[in-house]
C-alpha cells in the first residue's frame, strides 16, 4: 500500500515536470523562428518568389498555355542549344577532373610551405571577375594574341588558329574559370584520408602505384564526385564566357534565355527554357545525393 502510494506521488511529480519542459521547448521554437525570421523572409523575397513568378510566367502567353514547353521539345534551336550546353559542360567536367586531381593531389602531398603556396594560387582568381578573365582569355588566344604568336614564332603552326569565337575557346575559359571548383572539394576529401591507411598499404609490400589506385583513389572518390556536380551544374548556367568566348556562335542555355527577352521580350520562352534547365539541375542533385549525401557537395560538412 505504501509502495503504491510513492509510485502515485511520483507521477503526480512528473506532470509539472513534463509539462515545464513541454513550455521551455515551446519557447525555445520560438525563440529559433524569431532568429530564423529575417533569414526566412529575405529567402523568400530573393528566391521563392521570383521562382514562383518565373513558373507561372512559363505557362502564359495570352492566357494560359503549354505552348513555350512545347517549343522545347518540338523546335530544332532549342534541341540543339540543350545539347550544346550539355556537351560542353561535360567536357569542361572532364577536364577539370584530369586537370584538378593532380594538383589537389599535389597539394595534400607537397609540404606545407608549398602546398600553401599552390593553394594560394588555386584560390587567388577568386579576387579577379568573371569577366575579366574572359576577356583575358579573349585577348590571349585571339589570332594575334600571345599564344598563335607563340606557336608561330616556334614554328609549330603556319598561320593563326581559331581559338576564340568558337567551342574551343568557351571551352578553355570555362576550364581555368572552373577549375577551382574541383580542386577544393577534392583537397578537402585527399586532406581527410587517413595516412595510415596509405603506410599499411605499402607496409604490405604494395608499390606506390597500387597504394595510389587501390587506396587513395577509392577513398577520394567523394571528393571526385562533389567537385564533378559542382563544375557541371555551375557551367550549365555560365553566361559571360560562352557570349565573350564564343562569339555569338557557340549558344548555350543561359544566352537562349537571355536573347528570348532582349530581343523578342518573350518572358514566357525565356521562363519555360528557365524552369527546364533548373529542373535538369535538380534532377542531377537527387541522382548525385544517392551517391554522395548533399551537405558533402555544397560544402555544409
Amino acid at each position: 500500500m505504501a509502495t503504491t502510494m510513492v509510485h502515485k506521488l511520483d507521477d503526480t511529480a512528473s506532470i509539472p515536470q513534463s509539462r515545464a519542459s513541454t513550455d521551455y521547448q515551446r519557447q525555445e521554437q520560438r525563440l529559433m523562428f524569431c532568429l530564423l525570421s529575417p533569414a526566412i523572409a529575405v529567402v523568400t523575397l530573393l528566391l521563392v518568389l521570383p521562382m514562383g513568378w518565373l513558373v507561372v510566367q512559363s505557362f502564359y502567353h495570352d492566357g494560359f498555355t503549354l505552348q513555350n514547353y512545347s517549343r522545347i521539345f518540338t523546335e530544332a534551336i532549342y534541341w540543339n542549344t540543350f545539347s550544346l550546353t550539355f556537351k560542353v559542360s561535360l567536357i569542361v567536367t572532364v577536364l577539370a577532373v584530369l586537370l584538378g586531381y593532380p594538383i589537389a593531389y599535389a597539394i595534400t602531398v607537397l609540404p606545407r610551405r608549398w602546398s600553401l603556396l599552390v593553394l594560394a594560387l588555386v584560390i587567388l582568381p577568386f579576387w579577379t571577375s568573371v569577366l575579366v578573365r574572359a576577356y583575358a582569355w579573349l585577348i590571349l588566344l585571339q589570332r594575334s594574341g600571345l599564344v598563335n604568336k607563340s606557336l608561330l614564332g616556334i614554328g609549330l603552326i603556319d598561320k593563326p588558329l581559331a581559338l576564340v569565337h568558337n567551342e574551343l575557346g568557351t571551352i578553355i575559359a570555362t576550364v581555368h574559370i572552373l577549375l577551382p571548383f574541383m580542386i577544393l572539394p577534392l583537397y578537402a576529401t585527399m586532406q581527410k584520408i587517413p595516412r595510415d591507411l596509405l603506410m599499411a598499404g605499402a607496409s604490405l609490400g604494395a608499390s606506390p602505384a597500387l597504394v595510389f589506385f587501390r587506396v587513395f583513389l577509392p577513398l577520394s572518390m567523394s571528393g571526385v564526385i562533389a567537385g564533378t556536380t559542382l563544375v557541371f551544374v555551375l557551367c550549365l548556367g555560365f553566361y559571360i564566357t560562352p557570349e565573350l568566348m564564343g562569339g555569338g556562335r557557340t549558344i548555350m542555355a543561359s544566352m537562349l534565355v537571355s536573347r528570348n527577352i532582349e530581343l523578342y521580350s518573350d518572358w514566357g520562352a525565356a521562363s519555360a527554357v528557365s524552369v527546364v534547365l533548373l529542373l535538369c539541375v535538380l534532377l542531377i542533385f537527387q541522382l548525385v545525393s544517392r551517391l554522395v549525401p548533399l551537405e558533402k557537395i555544397l560544402g555544409v560538412k
